[in-house]
């Protein structure tokens, strides 16, 4: 029989079990492609490829597709941008305890002041809602933050003024915008003073920026706000030219042609696209196909709630709140925006 002998344990300098070793990782590079070697591949892929890409993009189809990609970035990037750098501006060097002081007592009042109170914040729904946090952790009553939420969007001199240069023909659509957001904003602040529950609304976390200087906060709040807002105009942009060149004009007028189906579909539309406030018009001007009080819910409803926002309100204010005020909101503003329109437009 074999006699087997123990193998000795290795120790370390103390005199302790030495702790085994870990195998070494592979070398990051060597898993990875590095960006070079990417850009290069890319670049070595396009010259391949040219004939097949300079054949597709002199296609007809994809001629429309970049006009009218081309036509809404060049006339909503201004707007973007201006919009950003005032939000950041009012964000950062107005205190929140200004809107407070600025509020009647009573909440019932203080809805309609607050709604009204929108238009001094030209920026678009990214920079509504951490502005809506701070005005519910200084005190504000729930109702009125919330209404101040939806108006900022819709009504501020940007959006107005975009609107305008978006619709030279109908300027009734300015006014349509301003009173439909207003009514809704306050019909969902008076809501939640009948129905809202406090357990529904998490208390708001502290503002990022804390402990930074005023300047760090500035160019962090527009850095994130170009980041969401030029994403999402992107975006928007490209459906809007992919929804005119590409889907048949007999579905588009099929829908168009149907008071209610058009109206629901530019409202999922809204919701979906997520764009941003200050460059929404220029892409519901494209659609030129559907009624001016489709495009109108589209104008209404896409500041008040989609994709985006559903998420942003959740993160501030709790999904208990974002689950019940989001559907709320959608069905209100699509109900406000069909009675403007049919008695403005």
């Amino acid at each position: 029989m074999a006699i087997t002998k123990p193998v000795p344990q290795r120790t370390d300098d103390r005199g302790e079990p030495a702790k085994p070793r870990e195998p070494a990782e592979p070398d990051a590079e060597g898993r990875h492609l590095s960006s070079p070697l990417l850009l290069t591949i890319l670049m070595i892929a396009l010259v391949l490829l040219q004939s097949p890409i300079r054949g597709a993009l002199a296609a007809p189809v994809m001629q429309s597709w970049t006009t009218v990609f081309v036509a809404v970035m060049v006339q909503a990037l201004p707007f973007l941008v201006l919009g950003v750098l005032l939000s950041a501006a009012i964000a950062v060097f107005v205190p929140p305890s200004f809107f407070a002081r600025a509020l009647p007592a009573r909440p019932a009042l203080a809805v309609p002041v607050a709604s009204a109170a929108g238009a001094v914040l030209p920026g678009c729904e990214c920079a509504s809602v951490p502005v809506a946090g701070a005005l519910v952790r200084r005190g504000v009553t729930p109702a009125a933050a919330l209404a101040f939420l939806l108006s900022a969007p819709a009504i501020n001199p940007i959006v107005l003024t975009a609107t305008a240069v978006a619709f030279p023909g109908n300027p009734e659509m300015v006014l349509a915008r301003l009173v439909a957001s207003l009514l809704v904003a306050c019909a969902m602040g008076w809501l939640w003073l009948r129905l809202g529950r406090t357990d529904w609304l998490k208390p708001p976390d502290r503002p990022s920026h804390d402990g930074q200087s005023r300047g760090e906060a500035f160019w962090g709040s527009v850095r994130h706000d170009v980041m969401h807002a030029g994403g999402f105009l992107v975006i928007g942009a490209m459906a809007a030219a992919t929804l005119k060149a590409v889907a048949p004009e007999s579905w588009l007028r099929a829908a168009a042609d149907n008071p209610v189906l058009a109206v629901l579909a530019l409202a999922v539309l809204a919701v979906v696209l997520s764009i941003c406030s200050e460059a929404d018009a220029f892409v519901a001007a494209s659609l030129s196909q559907f009624s001016l009080t489709a495009r109108l819910t589209f104008l209404v409803v896409g500041p008040m709630i989609d994709l985006k926002l559903f998420a942003m309100q959740a993160g501030t204010f709790g999904r208990a709140f974002a689950l019940r005020f989001a559907p709320a909101t959608f069905a209100l503003a699509v109900l406000v925006s069909v009675l403007t329109g049919w008695v403005i437009l």
